[in-house]
């Protein structure tokens, strides 16, 4: 993806990979958010010329299942836009159905919210080239699930080497210092390698910003409790009812499980802590997990251990080395932010480089941005944590003691509802006003039965107003049952996931 970016942003530069013949690949990035469309764009790719290669299926949404309490069941954080014709004064009038009705299931906010969500329900997907679903734009609510492995060689073999990327296999054994940083690469077969800037992509390892410069390491298990990772590959029974478009996460005693289905097989692993169970241990509660949802042959399964290095770099741009991907930085996949956070400092690098003359001013922006984004998606995930109340386990019991306030508060920030910051939004939560569903902060926070208002919160703000709930919105909390039926009427005789993909791509 780096050689992809760099080749098509800077096509008159030399640009040169080198890749180890030996050292395996993590594949942990098989699921995208919504920016991979903005990257895409960036370089010049169409979502369908990859996608029969890579394994590819779409993603309309991200389910959490059991992580508000133990058998609470699925919510979920849908991509696209959020549907608010016939809400009153612009209110996000759901949670005044929640007050009226308090048996309203906490999944039914984004189905009422969101029209992709009848998508979601129905396993159904269609480019919606006539408009009928409101707010689906197919580009802006879709993201795909794919084989990371399969993704980067369709991009060496159809885009980097046609262009001109000079692809070299061969370890690299030295990497001696200078002032200015590194001087040369020196591989295995004697050869030395120059450059004006090096990208460390070496993953985990981080063999040139750690190994060679010794940039701090931080580590973000004060917010992130998971450190370790057990993977394998599910082979389909029914395809056409497991091949789902969203990504499922399934919180369990010693962390959580995903589910991701590509078109060939579902890619499935458990993140747990090894703090509170050893490894042995997690693999053996992994499969009893398989074996509970159904899916047989599980002991046959093949497994792969990943450790996992959960935080950043002090700096990930260092003199003549910037740190892209794994060796940046890491943090546990639950919302899908390992290839997000690559697209994104891709993004900001090449936008760097765009200045020719690269300062040291230039580098400290750089990485101020890198790190504010970083600690924002490292923020957004800790709050599936935060507010959480399974206490089923040593490890979500702990998880409920943690002090989340200090590490994700800024000092000196006055909290304000209309930012979607997480501790600012937290503090905010009583608040009536300005709860209009913005991003995911507000999908997670309903799925775990936390809202920015309730009936104390209405009586409480509107002590001498006389207000009457159940009169000023019932009309619109009847409105909002009507949309989701309505929405679901639409795509009903839309055709289902599998059929969409065999249809389109022959695959």
């Amino acid at each position: 993806m780096s050689a992809t970016t760099l080749i098509s942003l800077f096509p008159n530069k030399k640009i040169t990979l080198v890749g180890s013949p030996n050292i395996k690949t993590v594949g942990v990035g098989e699921s995208t958010v919504g920016n991979i469309n903005n990257w895409m764009q960036l370089v010049g790719i169409e979502g369908d010329e990859f996608m029969p290669h890579a394994d590819s299926t779409y993603k309309l949404s991200i389910g959490f299942e059991d992580f508000y309490r133990k058998g609470s069941g699925r919510f979920h954080y849908p991509f696209g836009g959020v549907n608010m014709e016939g809400n009153r004064a612009g209110l996000n009038d759901w949670y005044f159905k929640k007050i009226l009705y308090p048996e309203t299931p906490l999944s039914d906010y984004a189905e009422c919210m969101f029209p992709s969500m009848a998508l979601v329900t129905e396993n159904k997907i269609s480019k919606n080239k006539e408009g009928a679903l409101p707010d689906f734009d197919f580009l802006r609510s879709t993201a795909y699930q794919f084989d990371a492995v399969k993704f980067g060689l369709w991009l060496k073999e159809h885009y980097c080497l046609p262009r001109g990327v000079n692809h070299i296999l061969a370890e690299v054994k030295e990497a001696p210092l200078g002032s200015d940083g590194i001087e040369h690469l020196v591989l295995d077969d004697g050869r030395k390698i120059s450059a004006d800037l090096f990208i460390d992509c070496t993953g985990f390892s981080a063999l040139l910003i750690d190994k060679t410069l010794k940039e701090p390491f931080e580590p973000y298990e004060h917010i992130l409790p998971n450190n370790s990772a057990w993977a394998t590959k599910i082979p389909y029974e029914d395809k056409e009812k497991e091949l789902v478009n969203y990504t499922n996460c399934t919180a369990i005693a010693n962390g959580w499980v995903w589910n991701i289905p590509l078109w060939s097989r579902m890619g499935c692993g458990y993140v747990y802590s090894n703090r509170f169970i050893s490894d042995e241990e997690a693999l053996d509660e992994f499969k009893q997990h398989l074996k509970e949802k159904g899916y047989k042959n599980v002991e046959d399964l093949e497994y792969e251990h990943i450790p996992m290095r959960v935080g950043t770099h002090t700096r990930t741009w260092v003199k003549n080395v910037c740190a892209i991907g794994l060796s940046g930085g890491f943090m546990e996949p639950l919302e899908s932010l390992g290839l997000n956070t690559t697209m994104s400092f891709l993004y900001l690098l090449v936008r760097t480089l765009q200045r020719d003359r690269v300062s040291q001013w230039d580098r400290d922006v750089f990485n101020a941005a890198c790190k504010s984004r970083y600690k924002g998606s490292a923020e957004f995930i800790a709050l599936h944590y935060a507010l959480s109340h399974r206490d089923d386990s040593e490890y979500w019991r702990e998880i409920s003691t943690r002090e989340f306030a200090p590490a994700l508060m800024k000092e000196g920030v006055e909290p304000r509802p209309s930012t979607n910051q997480f501790m600012t939004a937290v503090y905010d939560k009583m608040e009536m006003h300005e709860f209009r569903p913005t991003e995911g902060f507000h999908c997670i926070a309903t799925g775990m039965n936390w809202f920015p208002t309730d009936m104390p919160a209405v009586v409480y703000s509107n002590c001498n107003n006389n207000i009457d709930i159940k009169n000023e919105f019932e009309s619109s909390v009847r409105r909002l049952g009507q949309k989701k039926n309505h929405w679901r009427q639409i795509v009903k005789d839309w055709p289902s996931h599998y059929q969409f993909l065999k249809e389109n791509f022959n695959q």
